[in-house]
């Protein structure tokens, strides 16, 4: 009975930390749309926040931009199993569950330019990654590549690249 008990707690410790991550993940995510440079051409209609294979990061997405508006258009968020059902989004986030080094390649080519890719595992931006969540000393992180931004027709902001924790130009 004591092992059953122990084991619940330590489920439940795991959850919580992990629905604490996600939370700050999402947190950021909406941060950072602040300080990006978005091409004009993005500036219209909704804008999109996708996100592959993370219903617990959709969920807090969901509900911190619950009526709030970036500029003047409308904040969505799209969930997504595969890079082949992804649609157009400004702003991409694939899940750890998701390989993102394998799928690289597919995923560029579906949202194309002017969408910032977000992604959680490590060399994600050597294969395109604009900004890479990782874990340093046990605390959440990012790293920028502002050259992916650059290419992709985005422009990442000074202050964005302060906070980052590694920076790949």
């Amino acid at each position: 009975m004591k092992k059953i008990l122990v084991l619940l707690l330590l489920s439940l410790v795991t959850y919580t930390a992990h629905a604490q991550v996600a939370k700050a993940k999402a947190m950021l995510i909406l941060s950072f749309v602040r300080y990006v440079g978005w091409n004009e051409s993005v500036k219209t209609g909704d804008f999109v926040i996708g996100v592959v294979k993370d219903k617990e990061l959709v969920g807090f997405l969901k509900k911190q931009s619950e009526g709030k508006k970036f500029g003047f258009q409308d904040v969505v968020i799209k969930e997504f199993n595969s890079a082949e059902d992804i649609t157009d989004c400004q702003v991409i986030c694939v899940s750890q569950k998701y390989n993102f080094i394998k799928n690289a390649d597919k995923i560029i080519d579906k949202v194309g330019k002017n969408t910032l890719i977000i992604t959680e595992v490590e060399g994600a931006t050597a294969r395109g990654s604009m900004i890479n969540f990782v874990v340093r000393d046990e605390k959440l992180k990012f790293e920028l590549h502002k050259h992916n931004a650059q290419v992709a027709g985005i422009l990442i902001s000074a202050k964005l690249s302060d906070m980052s924790s590694a920076i790949n130009l």
